[in-house]
C-alpha cells in the first residue's frame, strides 16, 4: 500500500470562516489551479476526524473547540497558508492510501 504525505492547518471555525478571508484565499486557488488544468490537492473539514485519533492528541491540545482543517498534498501550499493566517496550528501527517483522512465528524 502506498503512503500518502498530508499537511495541514488547523484553527477555529470562527477565526477563518468569520475573521479571515478564508473563503476568498480558497476561491483565488481553485480559480488558478483551474486555469493551470490542475487537480485540486487541498480539502477544507469541519471537525476533522483525524483529530480524534490517539496519535492526534497533542495536535488536539493545541486546537480549539469547532476546528476546521484544510488539508493539502502540498506542503508549501499549507506553509502559505500558516504564514498567511498566523493564528493556526501547522502539521503533517502519513496516511496510507486504504485510509481516508478526510473524513469528519457530523
Amino acid at each position: 500500500m502506498k503512503k500518502i504525505n498530508y499537511y495541514y492547518i488547523i484553527g477555529s471555525q470562527k477565526f477563518l470562516l468569520q475573521q479571515e478571508p478564508l473563503e476568498e484565499v480558497l476561491r483565488e486557488r481553485t480559480k488558478n489551479y483551474n486555469k493551470r488544468k490542475r487537480c485540486l490537492d487541498f480539502w477544507v473539514l469541519l471537525n476533522p476526524k483525524f483529530l480524534f485519533s490517539v496519535k492526534s492528541k497533542k495536535i488536539k491540545e493545541k486546537c480549539p473547540e469547532n476546528p476546521i482543517a484544510i488539508i493539502s498534498t502540498n506542503k508549501i501550499f499549507t506553509i502559505w497558508l500558516k504564514l498567511r493566517f498566523q493564528n493556526v496550528v501547522w502539521g503533517k501527517f502519513t496516511s496510507i492510501e486504504s485510509v481516508s483522512p478526510l473524513e469528519y465528524e457530523k
